[in-house]
This record gives structure tokens, C-alpha cells and sequence, in this order.
């Protein structure tokens, strides 16, 4: 069987981190929402995305697919579902489509002609992009059961202070010395070949990624992924990192996403709370509008590529887009549009071929190319966004 991930209605509601990547891309737990899919089916997946996204993540279609909407977490249970799901057949939870059986000459689907299988368990959607931040204890239980069923764990270096030494699993290659890993209130994964400086803080649920980093003296609070290739340090609290991205200073991080490729300047820090503790009202980049997100407590959601300078300070609930260049002194607006230089006193339109400059010097210093597709979908997202700065000022 051919297994297609499709993103489904809630791909713009996920922006900007569905700006440069698939909703299939997007990590929560340990891995991706591809990944999960594909160690629970045993097959690999392809992609039916946005037009511009299509050349990096193509569709291949075979005679029989089954599409998998990929703003649902997998389990076992809807697993066996999907994978049982036969021609004419589609499964539902409440009123959304999980997966449907299609064959390649079909031009419609009509699934009011689909024998519908309701699934009668609970599942976890990503449909907001606060949902990542705050499904992430789900998603890091899920993922550790998974990777670490049957398999034994790396030994806990003598020198580290431990308690539930059971819930936490180390990979091969992976480093740590003189820290405290707490895992009684949830698992802690350290994956290959990462490494945890002296004198870090951690308390599970946590998961660190392969050849990711832990600063010396880092606390970190459940529940945090920190992903491939990452570098952080300071105090973080319940916020996903995507990966190749550095929080490497003192500054406080909590209920945030940050894409990749971004990099927080020293002593950056953002709010997570209202002073009067009232629900966070987060930008709809779609709908061009603020909407209630029914949270107390919501940080920062990051773009890929996007950067700010020392001292920055954020608002609760504010959204940078992708490959922005943040500084200056004050509050940033609560939302920075896609190439942004400023943010403060100003907020011109990144040049850019400066901006892909800077991308290319940022990512060979960790030895991966910017590629001509990568600049391509860059170059969209960055017409996209001077189109609608133009409409915009002439309202």
C-alpha cells in the first residue's frame, strides 16, 4: 500500500511554521509527524502539500493510496485502522477525515459514496499552532514508548544525580556528566550523539535530539523537545525547538515554538503570562486577525530562519514569520511579518538576497546546503509577503 501524508484545513492556521514545510514536517514529541507515521506503518510516506512546497516534498501516487490527514498523532489502535481500510472506505474522527482509500485514476473523491468507519478513541490533532507547545507531554510519551520498546538504554554516567532512573533512555554516543536529570514526572530521551553540559537542570518530560546541545548551568522544565542539531542554554519551559536552532544564553523561553535555522540573541527573553491573566490572543497570519487561544500561558512562535539581537524582548503570544532580523529597543510588535528587518522602531522589508546570504553562511557553518529549491520556496514566501505589504499600505 502507498501511504500519502495530505495537510488538510488546518495547514494555515499552523503558520508560519507551514510556511516552509508540510504539516507532516512539524515536530512535537521526539519526532516529526511524518516520522510517527511512518515507524507505526512500516512504510515510507510521501507528500501532498502546497504547489510551491511540492518540488522538496513531491506526491507519488500508485495505483492504491491511502491518504492520511497529518494533523492527527498516530497511536497502534489507528494505526491498524488506516492500514486496514479497503477501496470506497474512509475513517472518521467526530466529524474530520483521518484517512481514505483512493485509487490513482480517481479525479473526486465523494465521500458520501465511502462506507465511513468512525474511530471511537480519542486522538490528538495539531490544529493550532499553540497545540505544539501544549500536546507536547502527549507527544513525548507517545514517541518514548515507540523508540524505546524492546531496547535497553545507554548506562547513566555515575555522575549524574537521577531520579526515575527507569523513565529516562540514552542513546548511543550520547554525553552527559555532572547534571541532574529528574524524570518522576515524565520520560527523558537524550538522543545519539547529543550532549549535556556540567551543571544542567533537567526535568522530564524532556527529549533532546540527536547531536543536540545542553549549555552548562541550562534549566529546563517539562515539557521541552529540543531538536536535531539545536544548542540551547538559559531557562526553558514547555517549548519546542524544531531543530538548528541556538538558544545557547541566559534569557527565559516558555509555551513557545521556535522553527529552524532561527537564533536568539543573549539574554532574550519572552513573556508567557498577561499581566492580568487573562486568555493570550495570538495573529491568525491566514486571517489577518487576533484569535482567542483560550490559554493563560502562551510565549513565542518563531519562523524558521528568524533571528533577533541581545536583549530582545517578547510579548505574550507574539508570532515571527520566516527569516526575520528582530533588534532594537522595546517590546517588538506582537506580530512580524515574513522578512522583517527591525521590528521595533522599524520594520523595513528584508533585502533579500542579503536575507539567503545570511541563511547560507548560517547553515554551513553546520556543514548543510542551502539548496536552489530551499531558495525557491524562500523566494515565494518572500513575494507573498511584499504583495501583501503593498495592499496593506494602500488600504
Amino acid at each position: 500500500m502507498n501511504y500519502i501524508l495530505f495537510d488538510g484545513d488546518v495547514r494555515d492556521n499552523l503558520l508560519p511554521f507551514t510556511s516552509t514545510r508540510p504539516v507532516a514536517d512539524i515536530r512535537v514529541g521526539i519526532l516529526t509527524i511524518r516520522e510517527k507515521w511512518e515507524k507505526y506503518l512500516g512504510f515510507t510516506t510521501t507528500t501532498l502539500t502546497q504547489e510551491y512546497l511540492s518540488e522538496k516534498y513531491p506526491m507519488v501516487e500508485l495505483e492504491n493510496n491511502i491518504m492520511i490527514n497529518s494533523c492527527f498523532l498516530p497511536t497502534p489502535e489507528l494505526v491498524e485502522v488506516v492500514k486496514d481500510l479497503q477501496e470506497n472506505q474512509a475513517v472518521i474522527y467526530k466529524e474530520d477525515i483521518v484517512a481514505f482509500f483512493t485509487k490513482e485514476n480517481q479525479e473526486e473523491v465523494d465521500f458520501d459514496a465511502y462506507d465511513i468507519i468512525s474511530y471511537p478513541h480519542d486522538v490528538q490533532k495539531i490544529e493550532h499552532k499553540w497545540d505544539i507547545f501544549q500536546k507536547n507531554e502527549y507527544a513525548i510519551q507517545q514517541d518514548f514508548n515507540l523508540l524505546t520498546k524492546d531496547r535497553v538504554s545507554e548506562a547513566i554516567p555515575d555522575s549524574v544525580n537521577v531520579l526515575g532512573k527507569e523513565n529516562i533512555f540514552i542513546e548511543p554516543g550520547a554525553e552527559l556528566e555532572f547534571v541532574t536529570l529528574n524524570a518522576k514526572h515524565g520520560p527523558i530521551y537524550i538522543g545519539k550523539d547529543s550532549l549535556i553540559m556540567e551543571g544542567a537542570l533537567i526535568r522530564g518530560p524532556f527529549a533532546l535530539c540527536e547531536a543536540a546541545q545542553v549549555k552548562m548551568g541550562a534549566k529546563i522544565y517539562g515539557a521541552t523537545t529540543i531538536g536535531p542539531e539545536s544548542r540551547v542554554g538559559g531557562e526553558i519551559s514547555n517549548s519546542v525547538i524544531f531543530g538548528y536552532t541556538n538558544k545557547g544564553h541566559d534569557g527565559f523561553l516558555g509555551n513557545s515554538v521556535l522553527g529552524e535555522w532561527c537564533n536568539l540573541g543573549a539574554d532574550s527573553n519572552n513573556s508567557n503570562l498577561k499581566n492580568n491573566y487573562a486568555f493570550v490572543k495570538v495573529w491568525n497570519i491566514a486571517q489577518q486577525e487576533y484569535e482567542n487561544s483560550s490559554l493563560q500561558f502562551c510565549g513565542l512562535l518563531m519562523g524558521d530562519h528568524s533571528k533577533c539581537g541581545i536583549n530582545t524582548m517578547f510579548n505574550t503570544g507574539s508570532v515571527v514569520g520566516v527569516s526575520s532580523s528582530i533588534f532594537g529597543g522595546g517590546f517588538p510588535k506582537t506580530f512580524i511579518n515574513n522578512f522583517t528587518w527591525g521590528g521595533v522602531e522599524t520594520d523595513d522589508l528584508y533585502d533579500f538576497d542579503k536575507a539567503v546570504k545570511t541563511m547560507e553562511v548560517v547553515m554551513q557553518r553546520r556543514h548543510v546546503e542551502l539548496t536552489q529549491v530551499d531558495i525557491e520556496i524562500l523566494r515565494h514566501i518572500y513575494t507573498q509577503t511584499n504583495l501583501d505589504r503593498y495592499h496593506l499600505s494602500i488600504k
